[in-house]
């Protein structure tokens, strides 16, 4: 080989070099992006805000008594056309699937002549001295399976709070005499007394020693 061919060689690498870097240039030129000040994106986090993983505070239960003053127990006889497979409704108060239903508003739990009810629920009764006041009423209609654990009714349960309002107001017309309506300003009045007063009254319980819980009955029918 020649110096000639070295020569070329070397031409043609410088060329290509040349050509490469001006290409680079242009393109920074081009494309170039200019550096932020800060680094990053500024997450704004509002304050006083909870966990977002702790559990809501459990809604209490909306009381019947406010209810049934305005309650119809024309349309509580439409709505008893759910129970009228497993349940009597007239002065002879005959068992069928479920006890008879005369004269239940007051009647004490698990008591009607003839039923064999079920442990859960002779258990919940506490030996006859728990009576279906409108509450306890009103708390197993809604979900029966689940106010008393293992009873033996498999009535899914009636939801909607003015169609149980109703419902009792019918059932309290089925019996020798209507049992005597609730005065709803004291039932809120005492549902209202249960909860601490205010912010101080529950740290100053929260302080005390814890009493040893008492035994609850097992909810069942």
């Amino acid at each position: 080989m020649n110096s000639s061919y070295f020569n070329s060689a070397a031409g043609a690498f410088l060329g290509v070099l040349f050509v490469l870097m001006t290409l680079s240039i242009v393109s920074e030129g081009i494309y170039h992006a200019a550096e932020p000040e800060t680094e990053g994106f500024l997450i704004e986090v509002a304050e006083g805000g909870g966990d977002a993983s702790a559990p809501a505070e459990a809604a209490e239960p909306e009381l019947i008594a406010p209810l049934l003053a305005s309650a119809d127990p024309a349309k509580g006889e439409s709505v008893f056309k759910k129970c009228a497979a497993c349940h009597s409704n007239d002065a002879a108060s005959a068992n069928k699937v479920g006890p008879g239903l005369w004269n239940i508003v007051n009647r004490p739990v698990a008591t009607h002549e003839g039923f064999k009810y079920s442990s859960a629920m002779t258990e919940f009764s506490e030996d006859g001295t728990v009576v279906w006041d409108y509450e306890h009423l009103s708390e197993f209609l809604a979900a029966p399976k689940k106010y008393i654990k293992g009873t033996a009714m498999g009535f899914a349960g009636v939801k909607k709070i003015d169609e149980r309002a109703d419902l009792i107001a019918y059932l309290r017309t089925v019996g020798d005499t209507p049992a005597p309506l609730p005065d709803a300003t004291e039932a809120a009045t005492d549902a209202s007394a249960e909860a601490p007063a205010d912010a101080g009254a529950e740290a100053e319980a929260a302080a005390e020693p814890a009493a040893e819980p008492a035994a609850t009955p097992a909810p069942s029918e």
